[in-house]
């Protein structure tokens, strides 16, 4: 038995007068009311409705069992009228992942200007170097950095691409002079960054001759975070490879300078990934169109500050 269908014939009963009138309104038979309305009482052991070949008159049980069923058929066309409206007005809250440099470079700042557009969208960010289960963690959309992404299943989107870069400090530099080729890194402290995104113990580079591969010497630091890493080679211990979100604002401020300017690593792709295709709430759909253009405005800011090396 359908208990809700079960309350909306009664209810409709009950305001219309008759067992016909429900029937018109609700656009069934006469007898398909009739069984409803006396499947219904049988369920609850108690008579609802009165009825003789004239009129019907509800009992007092089906007084107070009429208030009831209204009351939860306003709160689930309510809830009815909330989740349609997801589908077309931006409202509501997001919980989003991103790597840290990503997050506080780009991200924060995007949703800062999103929600200046859409003041009813909240935001839970969440900055961590790895790449999280999307359901299993609840996440709307995680931004994530890779070459190639996985067959999920899920909505992926390309925001952009973006590559990482040598970064040394001024001092360091002084103190230990700068390289002229890929080669000569042998001979300086070489910082490294071991997370999901750059595992590699060799370092690779996109050069003048094309790609091209070296051994890095015995790493006097190990660290999992393109932010941790900036504040490293500020402190003068070594050259790393830094993302431009992380090298950008260092090497505007000259506090970072970039080492072989004509090497880069290689591109890598920036996802936005979410669950699914299908009725997608519509602060999704917003937030996503709108990341679609403010991203590559931002990259491109930033590799014309980074310089014409690349």
């Amino acid at each position: 038995m359908d208990v809700f269908q079960s309350m909306r014939f009664f209810v409709c009963v009950a305001q219309s007068g008759s067992f016909t009138a429900a029937a018109q309104l609700l656009d069934t038979t006469t007898t398909n009311v009739s069984k409803t309305i006396t499947a219904l009482e049988t369920r609850l052991h108690t008579r609802l409705i009165n009825r003789t070949t004239r009129r019907l008159a509800l009992t007092e049980a089906g007084m107070r069992y009429l208030k009831r069923c209204e009351k939860i058929i306003d709160d689930v066309r309510d809830a009815d009228d909330e989740a349609g409206t997801a589908q077309t007005l931006p409202v509501g809250r997001l919980k989003i992942h991103t790597m840290s440099a990503i997050g506080n470079h780009y991200l924060i700042d995007a949703i800062a200007r999103y929600r200046e557009i859409h003041p009813t969208v909240m935001f839970d960010l969440t900055l961590t170097n790895r790449v999280p289960d999307l359901l299993e963690e609840g996440y709307d959309m995680s931004i994530v950095l890779a070459r190639d992404l996985p067959d999920s299943g899920f909505v992926a989107q390309r925001l952009g691409t973006t590559y990482s870069v040598l970064c040394a400090s001024p001092a360091y530099l002084k103190k230990r002079g700068t390289p002229d080729s890929p080669a000569t890194l042998g001979e300086h402290d070489c910082l490294r960054i071991v997370n999901t995104v750059m595992p590699e113990e060799n370092w690779t580079f996109e050069g003048p001759e094309g790609m091209e591969t070296i051994n890095i010497p015995v790493s006097p630091l190990h660290i999992n975070t393109a932010d941790g890493m900036t504040i490293a080679i500020n402190k003068g211990m070594g050259i790393g490879i830094q993302p431009i979100a992380s090298a950008v604002d260092g090497l505007r401020a000259g506090t970072l300078v970039r080492v072989l300017p004509k090497y880069r690593r290689e591109e890598l792709n920036l996802f936005a990934i979410y669950p699914s295709r299908k009725f997608v709430d519509a602060k999704i759909k917003t937030w996503v169109e709108f990341l679609k253009q403010s991203i590559p405005e931002r990259l491109a800011s930033d590799e014309h500050i980074i310089g014409p090396g690349n």
